[in-house]
Order: C-alpha cells, then sequence, then structure tokens
C-alpha cells in the first residue's frame, strides 16, 4: 500500500511548519519516530511494543531509553489497526490519536472501556445516510442494494439508512454483510450471485478499507456488469485493486466528506526528491517502486532497469502510489499533528512549568487526553470544546466521479455537493461519466413508475416499491406520477378520458336549440294546432246530429283541455327557473285532471243515457249539463287541493344535478316531495281507470256512433303510456328524464285525440251523408 506513503510526507510537513513559527511551543522542536506496520495488526502491535522499550530488546515494562521523549502516538490507518495498538498502549496509558484517514469514526473504538485512551480524528459520518437518500430521491432510485461491512458501525449505518429511506418511501433490495464466512466454501460465489441475480442496478457499499477487505478481493477476480457503485471515502477501493481492476469501477460515485486543502503541500512535494532527502530511507525504495527506475547509486546486476530521470517528481508518480486528486484526505493526519502541538503547548502552560518537568514524569502525557478534547487543530485551545469526544460539526459531501481512461490513469472528478442537515444537493449530471453499461442516467426501481391517470397498488408480501398499477375507477383522477390514491374531481369537473385531469363541466338542459328540443317542441305545437282545429270543426258543426249526440259542451272542455295540456309540455323544455319549477308539474296535473275527468263524464253520460231511456225515469235529471260540469269541477279541484298541500308543503325547486351525467352540469327541477308527486299521478290514474271501467262495460251498448268504444280505446291508451311511463321516468335522469315526461304527455294527449275526434271528424268531414238525424234515430233504436 504505497500511496499511504503520503501520509508520512504530510506528516514531515506539518512538523516542519510547527517547528518554524515562533507562537506554537516556542524553543521546543518537536520530532517524530516512524515505525511501518505494513497493514498489520500483529506488526502493529510489534511496533508498539518496540516504541515502548526503546532502541534494545522489546521487552515488556522494560525500557533501555534513560530519557523517554515520545508523548503520543498517531496511527492506525484502520480501527482494525487502532484497537491492536490501542490494547497493548492503553496499559500504559499512553494516549492515541487514531486519524483513520481512510475510514469513519468507529463506535467500538468509541467505548472509553474498552480504550479510555484513544481519541478518534476520523469523520463520524453521521448524515452519511441522510446524503445518500438525497441523492437516491434525486435520481429516482427506489431500489437499491446494499453491502456493509460485518462489524458495529456497518450495522449502524444499516438501521439510519433503512429507516430514512423508508421515511422517503425508498427500499432495500437486498442487504449483504461482508464477513470472514466467504473464506469457506462457495460463500464467495452465493454472496457474488444473490448480488447479480438482484433487479437493483445501484448498490450502496459501506465500511472501511480493512472490513471489505474481502470484498475487494473478490472484485479482483469478478466483475460486476450491470451495476452501478456507490461509495463513501473511507473505503479505498483501490488499496488492494489492479490496474485491470480499476477500469471497472468507471462511472462510480463516491461520498468524501469535505476536507481542507492543506496550504503549501503542493509546494513542498515539488522540493520533495531522492536526492534532496537522503535522510528518507523509505523514499529511495519508494521512488523505484513507483516510478520503475533505479537511481545512479544503487544497480542491479541481474535485472535491466533504466536509471531514474533527475527531472522526475511526484507529479510523475502513477495514481496508485500516490492518489493526487484525494490528496486532501491526509488533512486528517495534518490536523492531528496540529492538534498534538495545540495540545501540548496548552499541557505545557497549565500543568508543567516547563518541558523539562514534563519529561521529568512521562506519566503525565495521559493527561493530553483531556486537553485534546478541549483543542481545536485551527483555532488552538477552547474550553467550551472540552467534552466527552470531538465536538459535532454540519457535515457537507462531496461527489465525486472516479473515471478511468486508457493507459492506467484514472482520476476523481467533483461534480456535487450535499449537506445533509439542510438537505440541500446540487449536483451536475452533465459533468457525470456513467458507467459503460448505463448510456445514460441509471434507473433503478423494482416496479415501473404509474403514469398519471393510473395508481399504485402493493403487492401482498413485497416492500412498498414493488407495486402494479391500476387504472383509476370511474369518476376519478391521478395527475401525478406514482399516485397512492386517485381523488375525486370537484363537483363541476369531470375526469378526462385518459382520467389524468379534470374538466369544467359544461351546463346543459333540455333547450329548444337541441334537435330533441326540436322535436318535442315542435309536436307539441302540431298537436295543440291539431286540437285547435278540431275544436274549429266542432265549433262550426256544433248543430249537426253527431256534435250535439256526444254531448257537446264536454266536446269543447275536452279539446280545450287537451290542447292545454300540448302546450303544458312546453314548460319542461329550456333553462328552469324557479317560476317554471313551480308551474309545469302543477299546470301539467290540472288540465290533465280536467280532461281525463271530462271522458269521465263523457263515460258516465253514455252509461246513464241508455239507463235513462224508459219513460219517467229519475236518471233524466243527471244528464243536464250542469251535472257533468259540476263532476269535472269536483274532480279538478280535489287535484288543485292535492297540488296545494304540495306546494304549501314541500315544492318543487331549482337544482343543478351533477351526478348524472359525467361531463355535464343537468339544470333541473327537482319534484320536491315525491309522496305528493305520485299522489298527483296516482289520483289521474285513479280517475283514467274509472273511466276506462266504466267505458269497457259500456262498450257493447247502442250508443250514437259508438262513442263508448272510442273512450274505452283512449283510456286504453293514456293508461297504457303512464303505465310504461313510471319505470322509465325512475331509471332515468337528466334530460332523458325530462323528455320522457314530455314525450309521455304529448303519446298520451295524442291517445286521446285521435281516439275519440278521429272517427268524428272522419264522418264530419268526409262523410258528411252519415251525419243525418235518420242515421242516428237508426243506431239509437234496438
Amino acid at each position: 500500500m504505497l500511496k499511504h506513503y503520503q501520509h508520512f510526507l504530510t506528516v514531515q510537513f506539518a512538523v516542519d511548519e510547527i517547528n518554524k513559527d515562533p507562537h506554537l511551543l516556542p524553543n521546543i522542536s518537536l520530532g517524530y519516530q516512524l515505525l511501518n506496520n505494513f497493514h498489520e495488526s500483529r506488526l502493529a502491535v510489534e511496533n508498539s511494543l518496540m516504541w515502548l522499550s526503546g532502541k534494545g530488546p522489546t521487552i515488556p515494562n522494560y525500557s533501555c531509553d534513560g530519557q523517554h521523549k515520545s508523548m503520543v502516538v498517531i496511527g492506525g490507518m484502520s480501527s482494525t489497526l487502532s484497537m491492536a495498538m490501542a490494547t497493548l498502549l492503553g496499559l500504559y496509558k499512553v494516549p492515541q490519536v487514531s486519524e483513520l484517514s481512510y475510514g469513519s469514526f468507529d463506535l467500538l473504538l468509541s467505548d472509553e472501556v474498552l480504550y479510555p485512551y484513544v481519541y478518534q480524528l476520523g469523520s463520524r459520518e453521521s448524515t452519511l445516510h441522510l446524503a445518500a437518500v438525497q441523492l437516491m430521491l434525486h435520481f429516482g432510485w427506489t431500489w437499491v442494494g446494499l453491502i456493509i461491512s460485518d462489524d458495529l458501525t456497518g450495522e449502524q449505518f444499516f438501521r439510519h439508512l433503512k429507516e430514512e429511506m423508508a421515511w422517503n418511501g425508498l427500499c432495500l433490495a437486498f442487504i449483504e454483510q461482508v464477513s470472514e464466512k466467504f473464506k469457506q466454501q462457495d460463500e464467495d460465489i452465493k454472496f457474488l450471485s444473490r448480488i447479480l441475480v438482484s433487479s437493483s442496478n445501484v448498490i450502496f457499499i459501506y465500511g472501511n478499507t480493512d472490513s471489505l477487505k474481502i470484498f475487494s478481493e473478490l472484485l479482483m477476480i469478478f466483475a460486476f456488469y450491470g451495476k452501478m457503485f456507490i461509495i463513501s471515502a473511507s473505503w479505498d477501493y483501490s488499496a488492494y485493486s489492479t490496474d485491470e481492476m480499476m477500469s471497472n469501477f468507471h462511472g462510480t460515485l463516491i461520498f468524501s466528506q469535505y476536507k481542507r486543502e492543506i496550504p503549501g503541500f503542493t509546494d513542498f512535494l515539488k522540493s520533495v526528491h531522492p536526492r534532496a532527502n537522503p535522510e528518507d530511507i523509505f523514499l529511495k525504495s519508494y521512488w523505484e517502486l513507483a516510478l520503475n527506475c533505479l537511481l545512479s547509486e544503487r544497480k542491479n546486476l541481474n535485472m535491466t532497469y533504466r536509471q531514474c530521470d533527475e527531472s522526475l517528481t511526484f507529479a510523475d508518480v502513477p495514481p496508485i502510489f500516490f492518489d493526487k486528486t484525494t490528496m486532501e484526505l491526509s488533512s486528517n493526519i495534518y490536523n492531528g499533528v496540529y492538534l498534538l502541538a495545540h495540545t501540548l503547548h496548552q499541557m505545557l502552560q497549565t500543568e508543567a512549568k516547563d518541558l523539562s518537568e514534563l519529561l521529568a514524569y512521562p506519566l503525565l502525557s495521559w493527561k493530553l487526553l483531556h486537553f485534546l478534547k478541549c483543542v481545536n487543530a485551527v483555532t488552538g485551545f477552547k474550553p467550551e470544546l472540552c467534552g466527552d469526544g470531538p465536538s459535532m460539526t454540519a457535515e457537507t459531501y462531496d461527489i465525486l466521479n472516479f473515471r478511468s481512461f486508457p493507459g492506467k490513469i484514472w482520476s476523481e472528478v467533483k461534480v456535487g455537493e450535499v449537506i445533509p442537515h439542510e438537505k440541500v444537493l446540487s449536483i451536475n449530471e452533465e459533468d457525470i461519466d456513467w458507467p459503460e453499461d448505463f448510456p445514460q442516467i441509471p434507473s433503478s426501481t423494482c416496479s415501473v413508475a404509474c403514469g398519471p391517470g393510473f395508481r399504485k397498488q402493493l403487492r401482498e408480501g413485497q416492500p412498498i416499491c414493488c407495486f402494479d398499477c391500476t387504472l383509476c375507477p370511474d369518476g376519478k383522477i391521478s395527475n401525478i406520477t406514482d399516485a397512492e390514491e386517485c381523488m375525486k374531481c370537484p363537483e363541476d369537473h369531470y375526469p378526462s378520458k385518459e382520467k389524468d385531469r379534470c374538466l369544467p363541466k359544461t351546463v346543459t338542459y333540455l333547450a329548444y336549440e337541441e334537435t330533441l328540443g326540436k322535436f318535442l317542441a315542435s309536436s307539441a305545437f302540431c298537436f295543440s294546432i291539431l286540437t285547435t282545429f278540431v275544436l274549429g270543426v266542432f265549433v262550426m258543426h256544433r248543430d249537426t246530429p253527431i256534435v250535439k249526440a256526444n254531448n257537446r259542451s264536454l266536446s269543447y272542455i275536452l279539446l280545450i283541455s287537451l290542447t292545454l295540456c300540448f302546450l303544458s309540455s312546453l314548460l319542461f323544455l329550456g333553462r328552469p327557473t324557479p317560476v317554471t319549477c313551480i308551474l309545469r308539474q302543477t299546470t301539467f296535473a290540472i288540465v290533465f285532471t280536467v280532461a281525463i275527468a271530462s271522458i269521465l263524464a263523457k263515460t258516465i253520460t253514455v252509461v246513464l243515457a241508455f239507463r235513462a231511456t224508459k219513460p219517467g225515469s229519475q236518471l233524466r235529471r243527471w244528464l243536464r249539463p250542469a251535472v257533468s260540469h259540476s263532476l269535472i269541477f269536483l274532480c279538478t279541484l280535489i287535484q288543485m287541493c292535492i297540488c296545494g298541500i304540495w306546494l304549501g308543503t314541500y315544492p318543487p325547486f331549482l337544482e343543478k344535478d351533477t351526478h348524472s351525467e359525467a361531463s355535464f352540469i343537468v339544470i333541473q327541477c327537482n319534484e320536491g316531495s315525491l309522496v305528493t308527486f305520485y299522489c298527483v299521478l296516482g289520483y289521474m290514474g285513479f280517475l283514467a281507470l274509472v273511466s276506462f271501467t266504466l267505458a269497457f262495460l259500456a262498450r257493447n251498448l247502442p250508443d250514437t256512433f259508438n262513442e263508448a268504444k272510442y273512450l274505452t280505446f283512449s283510456m286504453l291508451v293514456f293508461c297504457s303510456v303512464w303505465i310504461a311511463f313510471l319505470p322509465t321516468y325512475q331509471s332515468t335522469k337528466g334530460k332523458a328524464m325530462v323528455a320522457m315526461e314530455i314525450f309521455s304527455i304529448l303519446v298520451s294527449s295524442a291517445g286521446i285525440l285521435i281516439c275519440i275526434f278521429a272517427p268524428k271528424c272522419y264522418v264530419i268531414l268526409l262523410r258528411p251523408d252519415r251525419n243525418t238525424l235518420e242515421i242516428l234515430r237508426n243506431k239509437a233504436s234496438p
């Protein structure tokens, strides 16, 4: 892991800066010892023991050094190394600053019982799960896989991420932990197959370099096709990588906590060279391995190497050995050195009068831990910072895009930034190079989004991100994508055909301008004119036997009432008003009652006329016109009383019907009290039934011109029409209901007119020879 050599250069640069600062540790030169543990826990423990024992043999509790000048240990590139060192160093109360440059704040190391002398500088990443969710929401990734390290930190991240995803309607397609069980037979194959068969195209990987070491080794053998990685900078995936493997990470998005740049560090690197730093024994080996050359003073007789060019600098070192794009990660170490310098400076001012006193009592170094909690690497000592650990600050994450190019060249380019606690995400999608398997922004969903007009229907036993799309039911719409429920339109609107928006309803009624309205109005006018014509014929031929024999006055009343019946239907046409709503039904009821009462009077007259043929019969007095007129008046008066009760209790009123027709608001009249309305119709039906019964019984009487038969047919037509009207009236709404009532009025009135008066007009106009007194007498004689 030669890339970590840059961290040692950071320590060297920071120490040189501090020693040149006259205000920080004045008259004191800060030094350091470098021990290489090769990223092995065993060597980390061994080096710790060597540091405690001095230059002699590594014997516990024994040191060959006369004076132990070291105060604190900076070490632990991973939590595993930090724990291995802390187990031994903690026995001697030696403070340990664990910078975890490529790792996040470890929960186990924060346990003050197990590791009381460890101070972590690593980022807490307490809001990384929020940043991840904001990125998922931005790109619409609702179905995401998760790979975590098998430790307490990974489990805590999983809990927080799962809770936040559930809160935002996102789902985990799978959760896999990287553990030692992969070393068992076929466990790694099973692990990879579960990931590859998943329908999720986006995978979030969380863990530090050490905990994901096994997973990194798997990636060196297997390639993940059709999957995109999102990782955090705590996992240095290039630590165990080969050049071929790095190309598989092209397009990966990386969450990297914002790190301040180290001022002057770039210029410092330009001055670092094996020629200029001959005392650095690591630099020579590093330089030859990184640049694949030999320094002039080193010769290898067995292999031929090119000589290192004198002009080579760190800018020429391949990124696998020196990551120039993420060089600011070393700021943790830089801050750690400055933090220790400020801490030691404050401790000298508080606990010891001078350095000699502090060195005389080396056990005082454990007190550094207290001051570490009260010091800021930039601003120095601040009492308000004192607490149980590093102060929590608002975290900001840079979003980096990893790009791999031919020729073993790669880079990490900043494409966005996220501030989780403020829910601020800014990202430039045009600057992102997506993985080669995705020509555009990858999609990762369990189900295709439901467009407007549809709603989501969850699949039983599956996460909320897996659903089917169901068309909205009648009367409801959805105008957004992935609607949970369809919503009703306002009463004055109706759903579009696609059910994706509400359209305003059109106000409608049975108007004269409509085809149906024109037909009904024309029919009413024509029949009323025809009835008036018949009345005129009867008046002109009022002295003829056929007119006089059939009770002339009753015929006049019937014809006038029929004319009014035809005209009353016009009240049902046009835009209703409160006045027409009251008049239409009552007018229709009264004029129809007059017509039916006239027919009833005619029928009774026919029956009584036959019964009163005997001389001196008492029935003759009931044949006077006044009796018939009184009967009509009485029947009409009863109907008028019923209508009066109707208008006085619950009269008809104007209303807007928004339900009968989907796309229209029907302006119509509500009948008010249906009971009274049906009483009005029932009373007319009762009169018609009585008239029909009497006429049917008298149909074979030797009546003049067979008027009893005509009355029977007219009442049969009338009753048939209105019996059919009632169920139809109940089953129709809106304009159809109004049209049905008008049609019933016209047909029943026309039936009476034709059945009763057509034969008589035929005789009067076409067969005047039969309209004589002789014919009348012959028909009347038995």
